[in-house]
C-alpha cells in the first residue's frame, strides 16, 4: 500500500517545528565482531568436521603398527535467506509535503531497516542460545542448552529452638535437549541446627532425589555445609 497524505497529515500544514525519529545513535556492524562473513552463490553451504585420529599407542619391538580410521564427525548446514522490503508514495503526498523530501527520507529509513534486520538476525543466535531446538549446531546440540527440570512441589517446614527443617515433593517436568519431555517425581528434605550459643552459625544439610526411566530408578543428591547469619 502506498504512503499517502493520510499518513502524513501534519506535514501538509504550516507551523510544524521539526521532524524527528531517525537521528538516534545506531550501533552498526556488531555482527562483524561475532561472525565471519563469506559470499556464496548456492542455496546453502555445508561444513564437515573431521574426527582425525586418536592418541598413538606404544609399539613394542617386532610388533606391527596400529592403524586408525579417520571419519567425518558431523555436518553443519547454513541455509541462505532472502530479506526484502520496499515502499511507495503517492504523487500527491510528495507534491503537497511542506517540510521534507519524502523519497530521500524513506530511502534512508529503508536502508536503516535492512541494517537493523541483519543485526537482529545475528544476535538471535546468542539471544536464543539457551532455547532448545532454536539454533542447534552440526552435532544437533544447542549452544548452551543441555535440558531443564522444572519442579512442581508442595512442602512443609518447621522450626524448633535451635533447629529448622523442611520437606517438599511433587512432579518434575524433565525436558532433555533433543528429546521428548517426561514427568518424573522429585523431592527434598533438609534441615539446619545452630552450633553456637548466639545461633548465628548453623550446620545445614539436604537430601534430594528425582526418579528416572518412568520411576524405575532414582538419582539422589546431598548437600552439607555451614552458614553464618549476619
Amino acid at each position: 500500500m502506498a504512503i499517502s497524505r493520510a499518513q502524513l497529515a501534519k506535514e501538509l500544514e504550516p507551523g510544524l517545528n521539526a521532524l524527528f525519529g531517525m537521528e538516534y545513535t545506531r550501533y552498526e556492524g556488531q555482527h562483524a565482531e561475532i561472525f565471519d562473513t563469506e559470499s556464496s552463490d548456492r542455496a546453502f553451504e555445508e561444513e564437515v568436521m573431521l574426527s582425525g585420529f586418536g592418541a598413538a599407542p606404544v609399539k613394542g619391538e617386532g610388533t606391527g603398527v596400529t592403524f586408525d580410521d579417520a571419519n567425518e564427525a558431523y555436518t553443519a548446514r547454513y541455509n541462505h535467506e532472502t530479506v526484502a522490503m520496499a515502499f511507495s508514495i503517492t504523487e500527491e503526498a510528495v507534491e503537497d509535503n511542506l517540510y521534507d523530501r519524502l523519497a530521500s527520507r524513506y530511502t534512508r529509513a529503508l536502508a536503516r531497516s535492512m541494517a537493523h534486520t541483519k543485526q537482529v538476525k545475528a544476535a538471535a543466535i546468542l539471544n536464543n542460545a539457551f532455547t532448545a531446538g532454536a539454533f542447534a549446531g552440526g552435532d544437533g546440540v544447542d549452544m548452551d542448552y543441555i535440558g531443564s527440570t522444572t519442579d512442581f512441589h508442595i512442602g512443609v517446614e518447621g522450626a524448633g529452638e535451635d533447629t529448622s527443617w523442611y520437606l517438599q515433593a511433587g512432579p518434575a517436568l524433565v525436558s532433555p535437549d533433543n528429546g521428548e519431555a517426561d514427568v518424573e517425581f522429585s523431592g527434598k528434605i533438609g534441615g539446619a541446627v545452630a552450633i553456637t550459643a548466639d545461633k548465628n552459625l548453623n550446620l545445614y544439610g539436604e537430601v534430594s532425589f528425582i526418579t528416572v526411566d518412568d520411576f524405575n530408578a532414582a538419582n539422589v543428591g546431598t548437600k552439607i555445609g555451614v552458614k553464618y547469619l549476619f
